[in-house]
């Protein structure tokens, strides 16, 4: 057996095609807009499906969304959409994929406002990661009172798709959250790297 198939990782971490993104990415500090918006459109599509779905599809939406460039996403016509629709490395939803072409729209409009998106988000976290000790996974909420507060800003900014369990997600995926459970050996590392990297 692999040595990576012994490691002691999250109860969501079960599958091999999962490993990767647990280990390397996920709850790893995320500073660079493109990252975000990214993050934006795979969660939103997520919505009622599970994450190894989306995941697999991610080389798919990388390729349709432009290499999640939001400049590019947001002068995307309704014949880009009619485009995507018929795309099979996508999910084929016409909520999901109009409101990733008016939220690249509204994402550059905060960047225009702030200066990045990035400064936006971290600003519900004070700047700093917040480091959670569960032990186990129903101890991790849905929601917090961040991604409360982030869902009703980005709500009343025009984005969709962008709820506050959407939105915790986010948070977790792009390590403003550490929700990485202290029995997973990524708990510690993922600790560090926001000390490094997370810190504003």
């Amino acid at each position: 057996m692999a040595a990576a198939a012994v490691k002691t990782r999250c109860a969501w971490a079960t599958r091999e095609d999962m490993w990767e993104y647990h280990d390397k990415e996920w709850g790893v500090p995320v500073h660079a807009d493109r990252k975000h918006f990214e993050f934006l459109v795979l969660e939103g599509a997520q919505a009622g499906l599970s994450w190894s779905t989306i995941l697999n599809r991610r080389a798919g939406y990388r390729r349709a969304f432009a290499a999640f460039d939001p400049e590019k996403v947001a002068r995307f016509t309704s014949r880009d959409v009619a485009r995507l629709l018929k795309d099979e490395g996508i999910i084929r939803n016409r909520a999901k994929v109009e409101s990733a072409v008016s939220n690249a729209r509204m994402f550059l409009a905060v960047v225009e406002e702030l200066g990045s998106f990035d400064t936006f988000i971290w600003s519900f976290v004070g700047g700093k990661p917040i480091t959670n000790r569960w032990q186990t996974t129903k101890q991790i909420p849905a929601t917090s009172p961040e991604s409360d507060a982030l869902a009703k800003e980005l709500k009343r900014r025009g984005f969709k798709f962008a709820g506050s369990t959407i939105m915790y997600a986010h948070l977790q995926a792009c390590g403003l959250v550490n929700d990485h459970l202290v029995g997973c050996w990524r708990w510690r590392e993922v600790k560090a790297l926001a000390a490094a990297r997370g810190a504003r």
